[in-house]
């Protein structure tokens, strides 16, 4: 008899693999079988066990044991619910009464797990296997009993092998997806990076705007004006203060470690850039302040991880994936609702670092109508993140206030103007703040134009706006000290040293004008 539960339980478990769509999931040498199938959002998990128990209890304490199995490998599941078929088969069932136990259990917790129970023993195995032939959906019959004790030997022995072989080569595939690349070219974008930030360093500041853009950081003017759309790429390797750096290679050093031993270091050197130009344009598109950093390509390389998901849901799911997803939405919560923080490069990167992975797949797998349909996606969002930047830095007050610094700096003063004009256009749909930088650049200008009087209207529209704007204070209070209006004069200073008095230009026309001595 005993040979007789194992040709059933093995004959059972190939047939569900084979017709069933189950899969292999755990096997060990108390013929114990665990198999999974997932339908919609639930784990079909069964459990096949030779052997048996004399009492009720002892059945009860299994049952228990299985549902403790059940959730620490419920991680490794890909249904978010759970439902177990727990299937016993040997020749005697428990003794006492145990009908109880038939009924469905679950246990009570969020998400619980849910088991049914079956005890394929010789007198009710016809019963109970039609029980379990509804309840999973199998078309599973006993199998014939004028099989020859070899026959039934050879073919438990065959199907242990083939499950075994089968087990065997999963690892394998396993192993070989985390190693397929060794991260060399990981390391060597670490070095890059860690030798700009300290050229710029050496070179003034990585906090300085003035360095940053001179070193090649994302200055929109610059690309619209000159052409130097190879900004987007040079601003990959630039990090504005230490602490951007560490976050950023720190960031650099696990995810592209992973995504090099999955990809390769060829397609993950691709991905990377592919995914910091994305980036780099989406913030050039909706961005219009001074970026630089390596957040695209680190953002890319999430997308890759995700890409990957899509591929081997169930690895995925084993190793990274919730977590992963956490660190996402944590980020991408992060960056919505700090200001300071680039999310449009942030949101480009994730999405053209996924297509970058589709365009080029996984190592040995290949999906030409995907890879296709990824690249002529890719050239379409870099084409309208081009047009759709273009035209909306254009029509943007802070991209325009940035061309009017740069103008002045250039000393083209009437362009400044103009300019400036252009982005104040929008007044009332912009904030105060902006507005007032603005008047500010402009009422610089004029003054340059020597138009004194547009200066000084512009200079007190400025501090209305903002009163705390010291530069403007300053600036009044030297126009007003000029034309004779020494009150007016007087009081400005005044408000640019309460404001700002560890200024020594403040603090020197604080004295001048007033005749009080500034106390260090």
């Amino acid at each position: 008899m005993y040979l007789d539960e194992g040709y059933t339980l093995y004959r059972l478990a190939w047939h569900l693999m084979d017709t069933d769509g189950f899969e292999l999931i755990h096997m060990n040498q108390d013929d114990e079988l665990w198999l999974e199938k997932r339908e919609s959002k639930t784990s079909h998990v069964i459990r096949l066990f030779h052997g048996g128990f004399d009492w009720k209890n002892h059945l009860k304490k299994d049952i228990g044991q299985v549902f403790q199995k059940t959730k620490a490998l419920k991680r490794h599941l890909r249904g978010k619910h759970a439902e177990i078929h727990n299937v016993y088969i040997a020749e005697y069932a428990p003794v006492d009464d145990w009908d109880i136990l038939r009924k469905p259990m679950q246990l009570k917790e969020k998400n619980p797990i849910k088991m049914n129970v079956y005890y394929l023993s010789a007198d009710e195995k016809e019963q109970e296997l039609a029980r379990f032939r509804d309840a999973v959906g199998t078309t599973f019959r006993l199998p014939a009993e004028n099989i020859s004790v070899d026959d039934k030997e050879k073919a438990i022995h065959t199907c242990r092998r083939r499950l075994a072989k089968q087990l065997k080569q999963k690892e394998k595939e396993f192993e070989e997806i985390f190693s397929y690349g060794k991260p060399f070219l990981t390391y060597f974008l670490l070095t890059v990076n860690i030798f700009m930030f300290l050229l710029l360093e050496l070179n003034g500041n990585s906090t300085s705007t003035e360095t940053l853009i001179e070193f090649g950081a994302k200055y929109n003017p610059a690309i619209i004006e000159d052409g130097e759309w190879w900004r987007i790429v040079a601003s990959m390797f630039l990090h504005i203060g230490i602490l951007h750096l560490l976050m950023n290679m720190l960031a650099v050093y696990y995810l592209g470690t992973v995504v090099e031993r999955i990809y390769g270091s060829l397609r993950f050197l691709i991905i990377y850039f592919l995914a910091g130009i994305g980036g780099g344009l989406a913030s050039f598109a909706f961005t219009t302040n001074v970026s630089a950093g390596a957040s695209g390509a680190l953002f890319g390389l999430f997308g890759a991880l995700l890409f990957f998901g899509c591929i081997h849901r169930r690895i995925f799911f084993q190793t990274m994936g919730m977590n992963l997803l956490f660190i996402i939405g944590i980020n991408i919560v992060f960056g919505l609702s700090v200001p300071q923080v680039d999310n449009g490069a942030h949101m480009g990167g994730l999405i053209t670092g996924f297509i970058a992975s589709a365009i080029l797949f996984l190592p040995k797998k290949k999906n030409r109508p995907i890879q296709l349909a990824a690249v002529i996606l890719y050239m379409l969002i870099v084409l309208g993140l081009v047009i759709y930047g273009m035209d909306h830095n254009k029509s943007s007050p802070s991209y325009l206030l940035m061309k009017t610094e740069q103008l002045i700096m250039d000393e083209q003063y009437e362009d400044a103007v103009s300019t400036a004009a252009k982005g104040l256009q929008s007044s009332g749909q912009i904030e105060d703040e902006l507005e007032s930088h603005l008047l500010f650049q402009r009422s610089y200008a004029y003054i340059q134009l020597n138009s004194i009087d547009k200066a000084i209207t512009d200079l007190e529209k400025s501090v209305e706006l903002n009163s705390s704007f010291s530069r403007a204070h300053y600036n009044l209070a030297i126009l007003y000290g000029n034309n004779g209006a020494e009150e007016k004069a007087s009081t400005h200073i005044k408000k640019a040293y309460e404001l700002e008095p560890g200024n020594e230009d403040i603090a020197n026309l604080y004295e001048q004008i007033t005749g009080n001595r500034v106390i260090d």
